[in-house]
């Protein structure tokens, strides 16, 4: 079934099944977000932006344990670039945002279609972001989904065993630097198994990478490739964790062969004030033609700091090192709650190449010095 057929059926069975359900639950929301913001350094300095995304929840108890819920959402945007009196460029476009059906029961679920899929200890260098592109300097936490299937189990003791089957997503994700072959379906699993003071987790996932448009490397459009990972946290005092990945190609396309991914961090939340927040996270990234021989070496150090100035102030500082090019990336936040909007100034410096923080389409980043402002409201 192709993606818009999916996408056509599912929102013609949740149509379907208002109307013969007398049953049910329908909430309709949305989030509305206009933001501007200012890059000296760029060519069009000035940019400015809206998004909607509303979202329409419809959920039938199938009985007292078992449900069967569908959601729909999309994402209309409109954005543009210019320098005043000099030229500039406007997009505007709609896209599905999330678009699946759930059935759940007391312990098992299992959802189909457009949705985010997302697990890991890590919070913002993350090598088990296998499934979107959440940018940790995105208060809004937007990301894109990936269409498929997934399946829960969750046991008694707060184990839990995850099944999931993709097809037709194309675009890279996380740390990828092969994009992936939509007509070939992708697979994988995790179990997750709590420890005393935590929990420990490992990950499996297939798929087939198309490196056709890499030009500086064999080109290949099937390129079977197997990636797993491992991931741990306790909390003992402050909060630790371990996330480690590493992803090998069946076919021999030099340095992007193999990758292998290890983060290490760490958070705790100091008595001062309001309670003061820090976490910090290292990063090692080794892309080798051969497995773990750590030849093509990059590290990445990152801290977060969070500060609540009261019940409808808050600061949040993100700093990040990129050690093998120098570069240095300075985030700052400042978030007001007013009564329905919530309001974002936001102060950075970007290097000219951002590595190692996952970046997507839906968050504008713009190299050099900025200022942006965002209003956001929910409904």
């Amino acid at each position: 079934m192709s993606k818009t057929a999916s996408i056509g059926f599912l929102i013609g069975l949740l149509f379907f099944t208002m109307t013969i359900n007398g049953q049910h639950s329908l909430e309709f929301d949305g989030q509305l977000a206009a933001f501007t913001n200012y890059s000296p350094e760029n060519e069009l300095d000035v940019f400015l932006g809206g998004r909607y995304i509303p979202e329409l929840d419809y959920s039938i108890p199938l009985d007292s344990i078992k449900t069967l819920d569908f959601q729909v959402s999309g994402n209309l945007h409109v954005a543009t670039n210019f320098r005043p009196f000099y030229k500039g460029n406007t997009q505007a476009d709609i896209d599905p945002y999330r678009i699946w059906a759930r059935y759940s029961s007391k312990q098992f679920e299992l959802r189909i279609g457009l949705q985010k899929i997302d697990f890991g200890s890590a919070t913002m260098l993350r090598p088990l972001q296998w499934f979107n592109q959440i940018d940790p300097r995105d208060p809004l936490s937007l990301t894109n989904g990936v269409y498929g299937l997934l399946g829960r189990y969750y046991f008694l003791n707060n184990a839990n065993i995850w099944i999931w089957g993709l097809i037709e997503n194309q675009k890279t994700r996380g740390f990828d630097v092969v994009e992936t072959n939509k007509k070939r379906p992708e697979f994988g699993g995790r179990i997750q198994y709590p420890v005393p003071k935590g929990e420990i987790a490992i990950s499996y996932h297939h798929r087939t990478a198309n490196s056709s448009n890499l030009s500086n490397f064999s080109l290949y459009d099937q390129i079977p490739e197997d990636r797993i990972g491992f991931d741990a946290k306790w909390d003992i005092e402050i909060g630790l964790w371990l996330e480690a990945t590493h992803s090998h190609k069946s076919e021999n396309i030099g340095m992007l062969t193999n990758q292998t991914l290890l983060n290490i961090g760490a958070d705790y939340t100091f008595g001062i004030g309001n309670g003061l927040n820090l976490i910090v996270e290292h990063l090692v990234a080794s892309y080798d033609e051969q497995a773990f021989q750590f030849k093509n070496k990059n590290q990445f150090t990152a801290f977060n700091v969070s500060y609540p100035l009261g019940l409808f102030d808050s600061l949040n500082t993100l700093a990040y090192y990129n050690w093998t090019t120098n570069g240095t990336t300075f985030f700052i936040n400042y978030q007001h709650q007013f009564s329905k909007i919530t309001g974002y100034f936001m102060a950075y410096y970007n290097p000219d190449v951002q590595q190692g923080f996952q970046q997507n389409e839906l968050v504008n980043t713009f190299s050099g010095p900025g200022i942006r402002f965002m209003l956001v409201y929910n409904h």
